[in-house]
């Protein structure tokens, strides 16, 4: 794959000015960081199940996950406090402009019935969050060789204050919208 960051930053940082109207290539929104998290329920039965996700989230990511646990106990739950329920990876720099490329060229064309992307998915403050329910549209995971599905969510977190100028943002760099009727 071509680096996607210097082709941002070369061609599409003028063209988001000339989009948004910014007169100085600083305040140009831009990518802060992606974080990815995985969380299942099976990660409190089983330690094995944990390790096998945490394996196949190092080999999307390229990065080794950091296994999250339980701040409070819940009964209902059957959850303690310091129970590992989670996994993340936080990717910034150029692993984070190489995830965002293999996700906007790879990943999203081979989910099935994909339609674009909810514009609705921003949080208000132009980070947009994406959720996936199988694991394996990702190229480095092999179907054949998953014990479960597992799933995914992936915030993107940008510089920009707004949704508006984020989607801009996320269109320019070539993530896929629904197309909103009118």
């Amino acid at each position: 794959m071509a680096d996607f960051k210097k082709i941002f930053e070369k061609e599409k940082i003028k063209e988001l000015q000339d989009k948004l109207g910014i007169k100085n290539s600083m305040a140009v929104p831009k990518l802060e960081k992606i974080v990815i998290n995985a969380s299942n329920k099976e990660f409190l039965q089983d330690k094995k199940n944990l390790e096998k996700a945490a394996e196949e989230l190092a080999l999307i990511t390229g990065q080794k996950p950091k296994i999250t646990k339980a701040r409070l106990s819940v009964a209902t739950f059957k959850l303690r406090e310091g129970d590992k329920i989670g996994l993340v990876v936080t990717l910034r720099g150029n692993r984070m402009y190489e995830f965002f490329e293999k996700l906007v060229k790879i990943v999203l064309p081979r989910v099935k019935d994909f339609a674009g992307i909810n514009p609705k998915s921003f949080d208000g403050r132009g980070n947009l969050t994406i959720g996936f329910a199988e694991h394996t549209v990702f190229p480095e995971i092999e179907p054949g060789k998953v014990d479960k599905i597992r799933s995914l969510q992936i915030i993107i977190v940008t510089s920009a204050r707004t949704d508006e100028k984020a989607k801009v943002l996320m269109e320019t760099m070539g993530m896929p919208f629904k197309k909103v009727k009118s």
